[in-house]
């Protein structure tokens, strides 16, 4: 009898439990036409999903259905709205959801005024927008905890579970950089009713001090070293160069330095982070070379093709009402989680970060944006820095220059999670990509996709 209770106690809580599904309408913001738009009601807000239909004949049903999370933090769902072209060759017959995690896009928002669609930056900051939302969360810092990585894997958790699919199609889920630590953490509350997982350029372990964003400019520049010594180790390269490329490359800043008119051409007036930034981008990483010529020449013309392709780079994914980093989320989330020197604060450690940077030849702002704080952040709680005990089917793809989450770092993570979860974890190594496979190597991405989906063995790939 008590264990008979036991039963319908267990079952009632579970019933109690179950997440409802979703009541989706056609969207009415003019957003990818034919898409239908929900919200989860949660108790501190809602939470934004937008559906996009199966690419199928009339009347058949999807083969599959794909849940994907952004990165950032701060990113929203809109950040895959351009690249839907790659996702329906890559999952064919699949619907696909696309969230925007709490703090972003059309969800609720860290500073609800300030973040308004209809305020005067939109759903950026603009102007007196800035104090004003610093000003509210340091006067709430309690409003940090409910914008945590664990408080969106609830939503995620939430969410997933009441879309199952009464049909029993697959369902598949994908993270890209911080969303693929996002997924991880929802799959830390428990098992998800997801048949397999696609992490794009995976974060390195938490509580490692190679790979926290305090590194981001040493993550960076092995990279840049990286792209010099293709040039080196290339003939034809290092004949036009006639020297190393590093030595170009020193001579060139030495430059700059040295003439303050030529160094205000440069976006920033920092050419080390300007050179972080095209590492991102293949196809101005491969003109680092020809600028670097150009600038010792005392040129303008090859930093202006430079910047007019970064250009239309930017524009080709879109620029949507949703789309606007959230910088509040950001400085939220990475320093209470991803920054392990959270006390590094420029009033105090004036030379620090400095001295840090002085030998490098590429660099990112994040480490000072994040060394600036004001903001608050939350208390870690008992899932940081751990992985969940059981995993889907996971598929990792990462490329070999990813200047952001680095390969090693990736490899260390996908080896921690096949000794500590125990599930198949296969890496897809992508040789010479950089961050975010699904933008940057597509036609990568669409192979270890279909692969995946039907259960082949992961294969490497050459940008």
């Amino acid at each position: 009898m008590k264990n008979m209770l036991s039963i319908i106690g267990m079952l009632l809580s579970s019933t109690a439990l179950q997440a409802a599904p979703l009541s989706f309408a056609n969207c009415t913001d003019g957003v990818l036409p034919g898409s239908q738009c929900a919200v989860l009601a949660r108790p501190d807000g809602e939470i934004f999903v937008r559906k996009v239909t199966a690419d199928v004949p009339a009347g058949q049903p999807a083969r599959g259905t794909l849940w994907l999370v952004a990165g950032g933090p701060g990113e929203s769902g809109a950040s895959f709205y351009q690249l839907l072209p790659t996702l329906r060759r890559s999952f064919p017959g699949f619907q696909f959801y696309l969230p925007d995690h709490r703090g972003t896009g059309n969800s609720v928002r860290l500073c609800p005024a300030e973040e308004a669609a209809d305020s005067a930056g939109g759903r950026a900051l603009a102007g007196a927008e800035w104090a004003s939302c610093f000003a509210r969360l340091n006067d709430a810092p309690e409003l940090a905890s409910q914008f945590s990585i664990t408080a969106a894997a609830n939503d995620l958790k939430t969410l997933i579970e009441g879309e199952r699919d009464p049909a029993q199609a697959p369902v598949y889920l994908y993270g890209v950089s911080y969303g693929t630590q996002l997924v991880l953490r929802t799959l830390q509350l428990g098992p998800l009713p997801v048949k397999g997982v696609l992490l794009d350029s995976l974060v390195p372990p938490q509580t490692d001090p190679r790979w926290d964003l305090s590194q981001r400019s040493h993550v960076v520049n092995q990279v840049g070293l990286q792209v010099l010594a293709e040039c080196d180790l290339d003939s034809a390269c290092h004949a036009q160069l006639g020297e190393p490329a590093q030595d170009l490359l020193r001579r060139v800043l030495g430059k700059l330095q040295a003439d303050p008119a030529q160094l205000a051409k440069i976006p920033g007036k920092n050419l080390k982070n300007f050179l972080g930034g095209m590492l991102d981008v293949p196809v101005a990483r491969e003109r680092i070379i020809a600028l670097l010529q150009d600038l010792d020449r005392g040129g303008e013309t090859e930093l202006a093709s430079v910047r007019a392709s970064l250009s239309a780079v930017a524009t080709s994914l879109g620029s949507y009402a949703q789309s606007p980093l959230s910088i509040p989320l950001v400085s939220i989330i990475s320093n209470a989680e991803n920054n392990l020197q959270p006390d590094l604060r420029p009033k105090h450690n004036a030379g620090d970060l400095e001295r840090d940077e002085a030998t490098l030849l590429f660099t990112s702002p994040l480490p000072r944006i994040l060394a600036g704080g004001g903001l608050p952040t939350y208390k870690r709680d008992q899932y940081f820095g751990q992985l969940p005990e059981s995993l889907p089917p996971t598929l990792v793809l990462h490329g070999t220059l990813d200047p952001k989450t680095p390969y090693v770092g990736a490899q260390a993570m996908v080896q921690m999670m096949q000794r500590h979860s125990g599930g198949p974890v296969a890496l897809s190594s992508m040789a010479r990509a950089p961050h975010f496979i699904l933008w940057t190597a597509p036609a990568c991405f669409e192979q270890a996709s279909l692969r995946f989906i039907a259960g082949q063995p992961a294969q490497d790939c050459v940008l």
